[in-house]
């Protein structure tokens, strides 16, 4: 039997995490996954309730419990894991989070809003890739995904914003904002593009995931996100497992999405 895929899976409790989690759960492959989350109790419910819904598995779960916006926590997870198992074969970097409701709603400031997003989408995911790098590096097939978001520049452009044309004047009648979240999918896909360069010559394929748009719990907005043509996190899952499984491993150092490779 093969020896099973370690699979680190950042965030991996909640919404397209659990789904990633549970997309590795019901492969035919064998995978040992480890479920970053920030809270020990959080991940153990989720484990728990992924036996049930995948009773037929037999991969093994653990928790690592890390907080990508802590160096501390970070270098923590990192030692867990060097200790109790000396390497990862896949590395997704899926934690991430919206804060532009938040500050539509008065509960942060502007200038929050984009740093709070810039230190967890991009700092907090680029500082613990470069502290597992070592363990990935030991492996036979390393594979690195990072999880995009709404971040096309070119289709931006174009056409897609999600909200209405605006009126003249300001203050502007903004009632849904993505902006903060954006910008930093934007530089997370820079983030991706240099860690293929890096990484190139020790044969680690990397790239960035966009799953699109899935009812999940970012920014508090489950409720909004059906209307805006959101599908179930589980599609987003069954992608990511695709790709670290093979299906796109022509598209190394590209964006990849449910059509195929995504415009920047």
């Amino acid at each position: 039997m093969a020896s099973p895929t370690v699979a680190l899976v950042t965030g991996g409790n909640n919404g397209l995490g659990y789904e990633i989690v549970k997309a590795l759960l019901e492969s035919e492959r064998p995978y040992h996954i480890l479920m970053g989350s920030r809270s020990v109790e959080k991940a153990q419910q989720a484990i728990s309730k992924l036996r049930e819904e995948v009773p037929k598995a037999s991969d093994k779960i653990d928790v690592v419990q890390v907080d990508v916006t802590s160096d501390e926590s970070i270098e923590k997870a990192f030692e867990q894991v060097k200790a109790n198992i000396g390497h990862i074969d896949v590395l997704v970097n899926n934690a991430g989070g919206t804060f532009d409701p938040a500050y539509l709603a008065g509960k942060v400031s502007l200038r929050s809003c984009f740093t709070d997003a810039y230190n967890l989408n991009v700092a907090g995911t680029h500082v613990l890739t470069h502290t597992f790098v070592p363990l990935l590096l030991k492996s036979a097939n390393p594979r690195l995904v990072f999880v995009t978001g709404l971040s096309h520049i070119t289709k931006a452009a174009e056409s897609y914003f999600p909200t209405p044309p605006l009126p003249a004047g300001w203050p502007k009648p903004v009632g849904f904002e993505t902006i903060g979240y954006r910008c930093s999918k934007t530089a997370l896909n820079a983030l991706m593009l240099d860690w293929n360069h890096k990484l190139k010559a020790d044969g680690v394929k990397v790239w960035s995931v966009q799953p699109g748009v899935l009812v999940t719990d970012l920014g508090g907005l489950r409720d909004k996100i059906p209307a805006m043509g959101g599908k179930h996190p589980s599609v987003g899952g069954q992608l990511i497992r695709s790709v670290v499984e093979g299906a796109k491993d022509a598209d190394v150092g590209k964006i990849v999405g449910q059509n195929g490779i995504e415009p920047w």
